[in-house]
């Protein structure tokens, strides 16, 4: 495990401090899950840009491809 020193704005130390009471949970504990969480929040917003960017570059594709089955359904007899 790491050391870290950390600065909280005064209304957020206050707002944690309440709710580890609470919870009664170690503020160590508190602070690694909600470090944890956020950063799998992050990752997940990263995905989420990744997928949007690649499902534009295969989009005019797709579209050729399914205008050319349209075209083949068109030619089958009925």
């Amino acid at each position: 495990m790491k050391t870290i020193s950390l600065k909280i704005d005064d209304a957020i130390f206050q707002d944690t401090e309440n709710i580890i009471k609470t919870k009664k949970k170690a503020r160590n504990r508190y602070i690694n899950e909600a470090i944890d969480f956020y950063n799998k929040m992050q990752q997940r917003e990263a995905l989420k840009k990744q997928l949007q960017k690649e499902s534009l570059l295969v989009r005019e594709e797709s579209m050729k491809v399914l205008k050319e089955f349209e075209a083949f359904e068109d030619d089958l007899p009925i």
